[in-house]
Protein backbone atom coordinates (compact mmCIF):
# COMPACT_ATOMS: atom_id res chain seq x y z
CA UNK A 1 0.00 0.00 0.00
CA UNK A 2 1.39 3.38 -0.93
CA UNK A 3 0.17 6.95 -1.00
CA UNK A 4 1.74 9.46 -3.38
CA UNK A 5 1.18 13.20 -3.23
CA UNK A 6 0.67 14.76 -6.66
CA UNK A 7 -1.05 18.16 -6.41
CA UNK A 8 -2.10 20.92 -3.99
CA UNK A 9 0.98 20.25 -1.87
CA UNK A 10 2.25 23.54 -0.41
CA UNK A 11 -0.25 25.07 -2.84
CA UNK A 12 -4.00 25.68 -2.71
CA UNK A 13 -5.19 24.40 -6.08
CA UNK A 14 -4.71 21.35 -8.31
CA UNK A 15 -5.63 18.72 -5.73
CA UNK A 16 -4.61 15.13 -6.48
CA UNK A 17 -3.51 12.09 -4.44
CA UNK A 18 -2.49 8.70 -5.88
CA UNK A 19 -2.97 5.36 -4.09
CA UNK A 20 -1.76 1.86 -4.90
CA UNK A 21 -3.37 -0.91 -2.86
CA UNK A 22 -5.07 -4.29 -3.24
CA UNK A 23 -3.73 -4.59 -6.79
CA UNK A 24 -5.51 -1.36 -7.82
CA UNK A 25 -4.32 2.11 -8.76
CA UNK A 26 -6.58 5.07 -8.15
CA UNK A 27 -6.56 8.79 -7.45
CA UNK A 28 -8.54 11.07 -5.18
CA UNK A 29 -9.41 14.24 -7.12
CA UNK A 30 -7.64 15.56 -10.22
CA UNK A 31 -7.92 19.32 -10.14
CA UNK A 32 -6.79 22.20 -12.28
CA UNK A 33 -4.18 24.61 -10.93
CA UNK A 34 -5.35 28.21 -10.70
CA UNK A 35 -3.26 31.31 -10.14
CA UNK A 36 0.51 31.29 -9.73
CA UNK A 37 2.13 27.85 -9.71
CA UNK A 38 4.79 27.74 -6.98
CA UNK A 39 5.95 24.10 -7.12
CA UNK A 40 6.05 21.76 -10.10
CA UNK A 41 3.61 18.88 -9.74
CA UNK A 42 4.96 15.46 -10.59
CA UNK A 43 3.15 13.46 -13.24
CA UNK A 44 0.92 10.57 -12.32
CA UNK A 45 3.16 7.50 -11.97
CA UNK A 46 0.98 5.50 -14.40
CA UNK A 47 -0.69 6.23 -17.71
CA UNK A 48 -4.24 7.50 -17.47
CA UNK A 49 -5.54 4.33 -19.11
CA UNK A 50 -4.05 2.23 -16.30
CA UNK A 51 -5.91 3.99 -13.50
CA UNK A 52 -8.67 1.75 -12.18
CA UNK A 53 -10.96 4.45 -10.78
CA UNK A 54 -11.21 7.97 -9.34
CA UNK A 55 -12.71 9.19 -6.06
CA UNK A 56 -13.93 12.79 -6.23
CA UNK A 57 -14.50 14.90 -3.10
CA UNK A 58 -16.45 17.70 -4.81
CA UNK A 59 -17.07 19.53 -8.06
CA UNK A 60 -14.90 22.65 -7.76
CA UNK A 61 -12.55 22.89 -10.72
CA UNK A 62 -9.41 22.84 -8.56
CA UNK A 63 -10.50 19.30 -7.57
CA UNK A 64 -12.26 18.02 -10.70
CA UNK A 65 -11.06 20.17 -13.60
CA UNK A 66 -8.50 17.81 -15.17
CA UNK A 67 -10.67 14.70 -15.20
CA UNK A 68 -11.60 15.27 -18.89
CA UNK A 69 -7.86 15.42 -19.64
CA UNK A 70 -7.53 11.92 -18.18
CA UNK A 71 -10.32 10.81 -20.51
CA UNK A 72 -8.44 12.36 -23.44
CA UNK A 73 -5.40 10.33 -22.37
CA UNK A 74 -7.31 7.06 -22.29
CA UNK A 75 -8.89 6.76 -18.83
CA UNK A 76 -12.06 4.65 -18.92
CA UNK A 77 -12.55 3.68 -15.26
CA UNK A 78 -15.34 4.61 -12.87
CA UNK A 79 -15.52 7.96 -11.10
CA UNK A 80 -17.18 7.76 -7.69
CA UNK A 81 -18.80 10.96 -6.39
CA UNK A 82 -21.97 12.05 -4.61
CA UNK A 83 -25.14 12.57 -6.63
CA UNK A 84 -24.99 16.37 -6.37
CA UNK A 85 -21.28 16.40 -7.30
CA UNK A 86 -22.09 14.31 -10.37
CA UNK A 87 -24.85 16.74 -11.36
CA UNK A 88 -22.56 19.73 -10.88
CA UNK A 89 -19.64 18.18 -12.76
CA UNK A 90 -21.84 17.70 -15.80
CA UNK A 91 -22.16 21.47 -16.14
CA UNK A 92 -18.85 22.58 -14.61
CA UNK A 93 -16.57 20.41 -16.73
CA UNK A 94 -18.38 21.47 -19.89
CA UNK A 95 -18.08 25.10 -18.79
CA UNK A 96 -14.35 24.60 -18.25
CA UNK A 97 -13.99 23.08 -21.72
CA UNK A 98 -15.99 25.95 -23.23
CA UNK A 99 -13.75 28.55 -21.56
CA UNK A 100 -10.62 26.82 -22.80
CA UNK A 101 -11.93 26.48 -26.35
CA UNK A 102 -13.18 30.08 -26.35
CA UNK A 103 -9.90 31.49 -25.05
CA UNK A 104 -7.90 29.35 -27.47
CA UNK A 105 -9.94 30.73 -30.37
CA UNK A 106 -9.50 34.29 -29.09
CA UNK A 107 -5.74 33.80 -28.85
CA UNK A 108 -5.65 32.18 -32.27
CA UNK A 109 -7.32 35.16 -33.91
CA UNK A 110 -4.46 37.29 -32.60
CA UNK A 111 -1.91 34.62 -33.50
CA UNK A 112 -3.11 34.45 -37.10
CA UNK A 113 -2.85 38.21 -37.47
CA UNK A 114 0.71 38.26 -36.11
CA UNK A 115 1.90 35.07 -37.78
CA UNK A 116 2.48 33.28 -34.46
CA UNK A 117 1.77 29.57 -33.80
CA UNK A 118 -1.80 28.73 -32.85
CA UNK A 119 -2.79 27.17 -29.52
CA UNK A 120 -5.17 24.33 -28.67
CA UNK A 121 -7.14 23.72 -25.45
CA UNK A 122 -5.86 20.96 -23.17
CA UNK A 123 -9.17 19.15 -23.63
CA UNK A 124 -12.31 19.63 -25.67
CA UNK A 125 -16.03 19.80 -25.10
CA UNK A 126 -16.29 16.22 -26.39
CA UNK A 127 -13.91 15.08 -23.64
CA UNK A 128 -15.95 16.88 -20.98
CA UNK A 129 -19.22 15.40 -22.27
CA UNK A 130 -17.97 11.86 -22.83
CA UNK A 131 -16.26 11.44 -19.45
CA UNK A 132 -19.61 11.87 -17.65
CA UNK A 133 -20.72 8.35 -18.62
CA UNK A 134 -18.13 7.00 -16.16
CA UNK A 135 -19.48 8.84 -13.10
CA UNK A 136 -21.11 6.67 -10.42
CA UNK A 137 -23.44 8.76 -8.20
CA UNK A 138 -23.19 7.69 -4.55
CA UNK A 139 -25.30 8.51 -1.47
CA UNK A 140 -23.87 9.97 1.72
CA UNK A 141 -23.22 7.61 4.63
CA UNK A 142 -23.23 4.24 2.84
CA UNK A 143 -20.21 1.94 2.62
CA UNK A 144 -19.55 0.96 -0.99
CA UNK A 145 -17.15 -1.78 -2.08
CA UNK A 146 -15.41 -0.47 -5.20
CA UNK A 147 -12.92 -3.36 -5.58
CA UNK A 148 -11.79 -6.43 -3.68
CA UNK A 149 -10.33 -5.09 -0.44
CA UNK A 150 -11.33 -1.45 -1.07
CA UNK A 151 -14.42 0.11 0.53
CA UNK A 152 -15.37 3.79 0.54
CA UNK A 153 -17.89 6.09 2.24
CA UNK A 154 -18.85 9.70 1.51
CA UNK A 155 -19.56 12.07 4.41
CA UNK A 156 -21.12 15.54 4.00
CA UNK A 157 -18.34 18.04 4.70
CA UNK A 158 -20.46 21.19 4.28
CA UNK A 159 -18.25 23.04 1.78
CA UNK A 160 -20.37 22.94 -1.37
CA UNK A 161 -23.50 21.23 -2.58
CA UNK A 162 -22.51 17.55 -2.73
CA UNK A 163 -19.08 18.06 -1.15
CA UNK A 164 -17.65 15.24 0.92
CA UNK A 165 -14.83 13.84 2.90
CA UNK A 166 -14.07 10.30 1.80
CA UNK A 167 -13.30 7.36 4.08
CA UNK A 168 -11.28 4.62 2.37
CA UNK A 169 -10.74 1.17 3.90
CA UNK A 170 -7.86 -0.83 2.36
CA UNK A 171 -7.42 -4.54 3.12
CA UNK A 172 -4.45 -6.59 1.91
CA UNK A 173 -4.17 -10.12 3.36
CA UNK A 174 -4.33 -9.59 7.15
CA UNK A 175 -3.55 -5.86 7.06
CA UNK A 176 -6.23 -3.15 7.06
CA UNK A 177 -5.62 0.59 6.95
CA UNK A 178 -8.19 3.36 6.89
CA UNK A 179 -7.52 6.64 5.09
CA UNK A 180 -9.67 9.76 5.39
CA UNK A 181 -9.43 12.45 2.72
CA UNK A 182 -10.96 15.58 4.17
CA UNK A 183 -11.75 17.27 0.88
CA UNK A 184 -12.43 20.96 1.51
CA UNK A 185 -13.83 21.31 5.02
CA UNK A 186 -16.85 23.58 5.13
CA UNK A 187 -17.49 26.70 7.17
CA UNK A 188 -20.18 26.80 9.85
CA UNK A 189 -23.48 28.61 9.43
CA UNK A 190 -23.35 28.89 5.64
CA UNK A 191 -26.73 29.54 4.07
CA UNK A 192 -28.52 26.71 2.23
CA UNK A 193 -26.21 23.76 2.93
CA UNK A 194 -25.62 21.76 6.10
CA UNK A 195 -22.68 22.20 8.48
CA UNK A 196 -19.80 19.72 8.13
CA UNK A 197 -20.14 16.24 9.64
CA UNK A 198 -17.28 14.54 11.44
CA UNK A 199 -15.42 11.26 11.15
CA UNK A 200 -14.32 9.44 14.30
CA UNK A 201 -11.68 6.91 13.22
CA UNK A 202 -8.72 6.84 10.82
CA UNK A 203 -5.22 5.47 10.54
CA UNK A 204 -4.09 8.22 8.17
CA UNK A 205 -5.69 11.60 7.49
CA UNK A 206 -5.09 13.76 4.42
CA UNK A 207 -6.51 17.18 5.31
CA UNK A 208 -6.75 20.60 3.71
CA UNK A 209 -5.34 23.75 5.36
CA UNK A 210 -6.58 26.62 3.17
CA UNK A 211 -7.38 28.88 6.15
CA UNK A 212 -5.00 27.16 8.54
CA UNK A 213 -3.44 30.46 9.65
CA UNK A 214 -6.48 32.70 10.08
CA UNK A 215 -9.85 33.07 11.75
CA UNK A 216 -13.16 34.19 10.31
CA UNK A 217 -14.05 35.85 13.63
CA UNK A 218 -17.50 35.77 15.10
CA UNK A 219 -20.36 35.05 12.70
CA UNK A 220 -21.07 38.29 10.89
CA UNK A 221 -24.32 39.84 9.78
CA UNK A 222 -23.70 39.53 6.06
CA UNK A 223 -27.17 40.78 5.17
CA UNK A 224 -26.43 44.08 6.93
CA UNK A 225 -22.92 44.35 5.46
CA UNK A 226 -24.15 43.65 1.94
CA UNK A 227 -27.02 46.10 2.43
CA UNK A 228 -24.61 48.87 3.45
CA UNK A 229 -22.37 48.36 0.42
CA UNK A 230 -25.27 48.22 -2.04
CA UNK A 231 -26.95 51.29 -0.50
CA UNK A 232 -23.91 53.59 -0.61
CA UNK A 233 -22.92 52.42 -4.10
CA UNK A 234 -26.40 52.96 -5.53
CA UNK A 235 -26.62 56.36 -3.80
CA UNK A 236 -23.64 57.55 -5.82
CA UNK A 237 -24.99 56.06 -9.03
CA UNK A 238 -22.68 53.06 -9.28
CA UNK A 239 -22.88 49.33 -9.88
CA UNK A 240 -22.02 46.62 -7.38
CA UNK A 241 -19.95 43.98 -9.18
CA UNK A 242 -19.38 40.67 -7.39
CA UNK A 243 -16.87 38.17 -8.80
CA UNK A 244 -18.35 34.95 -7.52
CA UNK A 245 -17.85 31.25 -7.90
CA UNK A 246 -20.77 30.13 -10.03
CA UNK A 247 -21.44 27.13 -7.85
CA UNK A 248 -22.03 27.69 -4.16
CA UNK A 249 -21.15 31.31 -3.55
CA UNK A 250 -23.55 32.68 -6.17
CA UNK A 251 -26.46 30.79 -4.62
CA UNK A 252 -25.49 32.06 -1.14
CA UNK A 253 -25.51 35.63 -2.44
CA UNK A 254 -28.95 35.12 -3.94
CA UNK A 255 -30.09 33.83 -0.55
CA UNK A 256 -28.88 37.02 1.17
CA UNK A 257 -30.23 39.38 -1.51
CA UNK A 258 -33.65 37.70 -1.36
CA UNK A 259 -33.73 38.56 2.34
CA UNK A 260 -32.58 42.14 1.68
CA UNK A 261 -35.40 42.59 -0.82
CA UNK A 262 -38.01 40.82 1.32
CA UNK A 263 -37.21 43.18 4.22
CA UNK A 264 -37.05 46.27 1.94
CA UNK A 265 -33.61 47.22 3.27
CA UNK A 266 -32.40 49.26 0.25
CA UNK A 267 -34.03 52.70 0.33
CA UNK A 268 -34.87 54.99 -2.61
CA UNK A 269 -33.89 52.52 -5.33
CA UNK A 270 -37.10 50.56 -5.67
CA UNK A 271 -36.98 46.93 -6.73
CA UNK A 272 -33.35 47.12 -7.85
CA UNK A 273 -32.06 44.90 -10.61
CA UNK A 274 -29.80 41.92 -9.95
CA UNK A 275 -28.10 40.14 -12.83
CA UNK A 276 -26.48 36.73 -12.64
CA UNK A 277 -24.23 36.76 -15.69
CA UNK A 278 -23.04 33.19 -15.87
CA UNK A 279 -24.70 30.34 -17.75
CA UNK A 280 -22.93 27.99 -15.34
CA UNK A 281 -24.39 29.76 -12.29
CA UNK A 282 -27.85 29.58 -13.82
CA UNK A 283 -27.53 25.83 -14.37
CA UNK A 284 -25.99 25.35 -10.92
CA UNK A 285 -28.94 27.13 -9.33
CA UNK A 286 -31.26 24.62 -11.00
CA UNK A 287 -29.17 21.79 -9.54
CA UNK A 288 -29.41 23.33 -6.06
CA UNK A 289 -33.19 23.24 -6.45
CA UNK A 290 -32.99 19.58 -7.54
CA UNK A 291 -31.04 18.48 -4.43
CA UNK A 292 -33.07 20.13 -1.68
CA UNK A 293 -33.93 17.12 0.48
CA UNK A 294 -30.42 15.70 0.91
CA UNK A 295 -28.41 18.91 1.18
CA UNK A 296 -30.44 21.95 2.39
CA UNK A 297 -30.10 22.98 6.04
CA UNK A 298 -32.98 23.58 8.46
CA UNK A 299 -33.34 27.32 7.76
CA UNK A 300 -33.54 26.81 3.99
CA UNK A 301 -35.97 23.91 4.39
CA UNK A 302 -38.22 26.10 6.56
CA UNK A 303 -38.49 28.62 3.71
CA UNK A 304 -39.25 25.81 1.27
CA UNK A 305 -42.05 24.58 3.56
CA UNK A 306 -43.53 28.10 3.44
CA UNK A 307 -43.56 27.97 -0.35
CA UNK A 308 -40.58 30.34 -0.66
CA UNK A 309 -37.73 29.57 -3.01
CA UNK A 310 -34.71 30.73 -0.96
CA UNK A 311 -32.61 31.68 -3.99
CA UNK A 312 -34.95 33.63 -6.25
CA UNK A 313 -36.81 36.97 -6.09
CA UNK A 314 -38.31 39.74 -8.24
CA UNK A 315 -36.18 41.63 -10.78
CA UNK A 316 -33.60 38.85 -10.87
CA UNK A 317 -32.23 38.49 -14.40
CA UNK A 318 -30.34 35.46 -15.63
CA UNK A 319 -27.96 36.31 -18.46
CA UNK A 320 -27.29 33.35 -20.73
CA UNK A 321 -26.15 34.52 -24.16
CA UNK A 322 -23.09 36.56 -25.03
CA UNK A 323 -25.35 39.31 -26.38
CA UNK A 324 -27.21 39.52 -23.07
CA UNK A 325 -23.90 39.73 -21.23
CA UNK A 326 -22.65 42.58 -23.43
CA UNK A 327 -25.87 44.57 -22.97
CA UNK A 328 -25.36 44.71 -19.19
CA UNK A 329 -22.52 47.20 -19.52
CA UNK A 330 -24.63 49.61 -21.59
CA UNK A 331 -27.37 50.00 -18.96
CA UNK A 332 -27.42 53.23 -16.93
CA UNK A 333 -29.44 52.29 -13.84
CA UNK A 334 -27.39 51.04 -10.85
CA UNK A 335 -27.54 47.26 -10.43
CA UNK A 336 -25.87 44.29 -8.80
CA UNK A 337 -23.85 42.17 -11.24
CA UNK A 338 -22.83 38.68 -10.08
CA UNK A 339 -20.48 36.96 -12.50
CA UNK A 340 -17.91 34.18 -12.61
CA UNK A 341 -15.13 33.31 -12.12
CA UNK A 342 -14.64 33.96 -8.43
CA UNK A 343 -10.90 34.67 -8.66
CA UNK A 344 -11.29 36.72 -11.87
CA UNK A 345 -9.04 34.38 -13.82
CA UNK A 346 -11.48 33.62 -16.64
CA UNK A 347 -15.02 34.08 -17.82
CA UNK A 348 -17.39 37.03 -18.14
CA UNK A 349 -16.32 38.75 -14.92
CA UNK A 350 -13.19 40.02 -16.66
CA UNK A 351 -15.35 41.97 -19.12
CA UNK A 352 -17.37 43.49 -16.28
CA UNK A 353 -14.19 44.48 -14.47
CA UNK A 354 -12.92 46.13 -17.64
CA UNK A 355 -16.09 48.26 -17.79
CA UNK A 356 -16.43 48.97 -14.06
CA UNK A 357 -13.01 49.06 -12.36
CA UNK A 358 -12.06 52.49 -13.68
CA UNK A 359 -15.24 54.22 -12.42
CA UNK A 360 -15.01 55.58 -8.87
CA UNK A 361 -18.77 55.32 -8.24
CA UNK A 362 -18.66 51.51 -8.52
CA UNK A 363 -17.85 48.87 -5.92
CA UNK A 364 -16.24 45.47 -6.48
CA UNK A 365 -17.06 43.01 -3.68
CA UNK A 366 -14.94 39.91 -3.13
CA UNK A 367 -16.74 37.16 -1.25
CA UNK A 368 -14.37 34.20 -1.41
CA UNK A 369 -10.78 33.02 -1.20
CA UNK A 370 -8.39 34.58 -3.72
CA UNK A 371 -5.43 32.34 -4.50
CA UNK A 372 -1.91 33.71 -4.73
CA UNK A 373 -1.14 35.01 -8.20
CA UNK A 374 -4.76 35.59 -9.30
CA UNK A 375 -6.23 38.87 -10.51
CA UNK A 376 -8.62 38.82 -7.55
CA UNK A 377 -5.71 38.58 -5.11
CA UNK A 378 -3.99 41.54 -6.82
CA UNK A 379 -7.11 43.68 -6.45
CA UNK A 380 -7.69 42.98 -2.76
CA UNK A 381 -3.99 43.64 -2.11
CA UNK A 382 -4.37 47.16 -3.53
CA UNK A 383 -3.31 47.04 -7.18
CA UNK A 384 -3.68 50.49 -8.76
CA UNK A 385 -3.74 49.18 -12.32
CA UNK A 386 -4.44 45.80 -13.90
CA UNK A 387 -4.29 44.44 -17.43
CA UNK A 388 -7.42 43.02 -19.03
CA UNK A 389 -7.55 41.80 -22.63
CA UNK A 390 -4.21 43.49 -23.28
CA UNK A 391 -5.42 46.86 -22.01
CA UNK A 392 -4.22 48.65 -18.86
CA UNK A 393 -7.20 49.47 -16.61
CA UNK A 394 -7.00 51.97 -13.75
CA UNK A 395 -8.47 50.74 -10.45
CA UNK A 396 -10.71 53.56 -9.20
CA UNK A 397 -13.72 51.58 -7.90
CA UNK A 398 -14.01 50.72 -4.22
CA UNK A 399 -12.60 47.26 -3.50
CA UNK A 400 -14.43 45.54 -0.65
CA UNK A 401 -13.84 42.11 0.84
CA UNK A 402 -16.56 40.57 3.00
CA UNK A 403 -14.43 38.86 5.63
CA UNK A 404 -15.53 35.47 6.82
CA UNK A 405 -17.88 34.83 3.92
CA UNK A 406 -16.13 31.65 2.90
CA UNK A 407 -16.98 28.09 2.08
CA UNK A 408 -13.79 27.00 3.88
CA UNK A 409 -13.46 26.35 7.59
CA UNK A 410 -11.03 28.69 9.37
CA UNK A 411 -8.29 27.49 11.70
CA UNK A 412 -10.78 26.80 14.49
CA UNK A 413 -12.97 24.79 12.12
CA UNK A 414 -10.02 22.76 10.86
CA UNK A 415 -8.87 22.03 14.40
CA UNK A 416 -12.37 21.01 15.43
CA UNK A 417 -12.54 18.60 12.50
CA UNK A 418 -9.17 16.92 13.10
CA UNK A 419 -9.72 16.76 16.88
CA UNK A 420 -12.99 14.92 16.32
CA UNK A 421 -11.07 11.66 15.80
CA UNK A 422 -11.55 9.63 18.98
CA UNK A 423 -8.03 8.23 18.71
CA UNK A 424 -5.21 10.22 17.14
CA UNK A 425 -4.40 8.95 13.63
CA UNK A 426 -0.98 7.42 12.99
CA UNK A 427 -0.17 10.50 10.89
CA UNK A 428 -1.87 13.61 9.52
CA UNK A 429 -0.77 14.85 6.08
CA UNK A 430 -1.43 18.56 5.65
CA UNK A 431 -2.18 19.66 2.06
CA UNK A 432 -4.16 22.24 0.09
CA UNK A 433 -2.70 25.38 1.64
CA UNK A 434 -0.22 28.05 0.66
CA UNK A 435 3.42 27.21 1.37
CA UNK A 436 3.76 29.02 4.71
CA UNK A 437 0.23 28.09 5.81
CA UNK A 438 0.87 24.35 5.38
CA UNK A 439 3.97 24.56 7.53
CA UNK A 440 2.35 26.76 10.19
CA UNK A 441 -0.70 24.52 10.52
CA UNK A 442 1.47 21.40 10.63
CA UNK A 443 3.53 22.93 13.43
CA UNK A 444 0.33 23.77 15.29
CA UNK A 445 -0.88 20.17 15.05
CA UNK A 446 2.45 18.82 16.29
CA UNK A 447 3.36 21.35 18.97
CA UNK A 448 -0.04 22.26 20.43
CA UNK A 449 -2.12 19.13 19.81
CA UNK A 450 0.56 16.41 19.77
CA UNK A 451 -0.35 14.93 16.39
CA UNK A 452 2.26 13.28 14.23
CA UNK A 453 1.97 15.49 11.16
CA UNK A 454 3.79 16.52 7.99
CA UNK A 455 3.15 18.84 5.05
CA UNK A 456 4.31 16.73 2.05
CA UNK A 457 5.52 18.00 -1.31
CA UNK A 458 4.52 16.78 -4.74
CA UNK A 459 6.33 13.52 -5.43
CA UNK A 460 6.60 12.40 -1.80
CA UNK A 461 5.58 8.74 -1.33
CA UNK A 462 4.45 7.11 1.93
CA UNK A 463 4.29 3.37 2.66
CA UNK A 464 0.96 2.90 4.46
CA UNK A 465 1.86 -0.49 5.95
CA UNK A 466 5.39 0.26 7.11
CA UNK A 467 4.39 3.76 8.16
CA UNK A 468 7.43 5.39 6.57
CA UNK A 469 8.42 7.66 3.70
CA UNK A 470 10.01 5.89 0.75
CA UNK A 471 10.50 8.67 -1.82
CA UNK A 472 10.91 12.44 -1.75
CA UNK A 473 9.74 14.93 -4.32
CA UNK A 474 11.46 18.19 -5.19
CA UNK A 475 11.46 21.11 -2.75
CA UNK A 476 12.60 23.53 -5.43
CA UNK A 477 10.36 26.41 -6.38
CA UNK A 478 9.52 26.74 -10.05
CA UNK A 479 11.94 28.69 -12.18
CA UNK A 480 10.43 30.27 -15.24
CA UNK A 481 10.99 28.05 -18.27
CA UNK A 482 10.25 28.53 -21.96
CA UNK A 483 6.63 27.53 -22.54
CA UNK A 484 5.89 24.53 -24.70
CA UNK A 485 3.34 25.23 -27.40
CA UNK A 486 -0.15 23.96 -26.65
CA UNK A 487 -0.08 21.92 -29.85
CA UNK A 488 3.04 20.13 -28.63
CA UNK A 489 1.39 19.50 -25.26
CA UNK A 490 -1.58 18.00 -27.12
CA UNK A 491 0.81 15.76 -29.03
CA UNK A 492 2.34 14.54 -25.75
CA UNK A 493 -1.17 13.84 -24.46
CA UNK A 494 -1.89 11.77 -27.57
CA UNK A 495 1.33 9.80 -27.04
CA UNK A 496 0.24 8.87 -23.52
CA UNK A 497 -3.06 7.62 -24.84
CA UNK A 498 -1.29 5.58 -27.51
CA UNK A 499 0.91 3.95 -24.88
CA UNK A 500 -2.18 3.12 -22.82
CA UNK A 501 -3.88 1.54 -25.86
CA UNK A 502 -0.78 -0.53 -26.58
CA UNK A 503 -0.70 -1.88 -23.02
CA UNK A 504 -4.39 -2.77 -23.17
CA UNK A 505 -3.74 -4.85 -26.30
CA UNK A 506 -1.31 -7.15 -24.50
CA UNK A 507 -2.42 -10.74 -25.13
CA UNK A 508 -3.94 -10.03 -28.52
CA UNK A 509 -3.36 -12.25 -31.53
CA UNK A 510 -0.03 -12.00 -33.33
CA UNK A 511 -1.84 -10.95 -36.48
CA UNK A 512 -3.65 -8.05 -34.81
CA UNK A 513 -0.59 -6.92 -32.86
CA UNK A 514 1.56 -7.06 -35.97
CA UNK A 515 -0.95 -4.96 -37.90
CA UNK A 516 -1.09 -2.43 -35.04
CA UNK A 517 2.71 -2.24 -34.90
CA UNK A 518 2.94 -1.69 -38.67
CA UNK A 519 0.48 1.21 -38.43
CA UNK A 520 2.50 2.85 -35.64
CA UNK A 521 5.78 2.36 -37.54
CA UNK A 522 4.25 3.86 -40.68
CA UNK A 523 3.07 6.86 -38.67
CA UNK A 524 6.54 7.29 -37.18
CA UNK A 525 8.15 7.06 -40.63
CA UNK A 526 5.79 9.77 -41.88
CA UNK A 527 6.59 12.22 -39.07
CA UNK A 528 10.23 11.41 -38.26
CA UNK A 529 12.30 14.57 -38.74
Amino acid sequence: MKLMFIGADHEVTGSCHYVEACGKRFIVDYGMEQGLNVYENVDLPVNAGNLDFILLTHAHIDHSGLIPLLYAKGFRGKIYATRATTDLCEIMLQDSAHIQEFEAEWKNRKARRSGKPEVVPIYTMDDAVNVMQYFVPCPYGRQIEVADGITIKFTDIGHLLGSSSIEVWLREADVEKKLVFSGDIGNFNQPLIKDPSYTREADYVIMESTYGDRYHGKHQDYVTELTDVIQRTFDRGGNVVIPSFAVGRTQELLYYIRQIKAEDRIKNHGDFKVVVDSPLAVEATKIFNMNIDETYDEEAMELVKQGINPITFSNLHLSITTEESKEINFETEPMVIISASGMCEAGRIRHHLKHNLWRSENTIIFVGYQAYGTLGRSLIEGAKEVKLFGEAIKVAADIVQLEGLSGHADKNGLLKWVNSFEKKPEEVFVVHGEDAVCEAFTSCLKDEYKFKARAPYSGDVFDLIAGEWTEWGSRERIQKKPKQSSAYIRLLTASERLKSVIEHNEGGTNKDLGKFADQIIALCDKWER
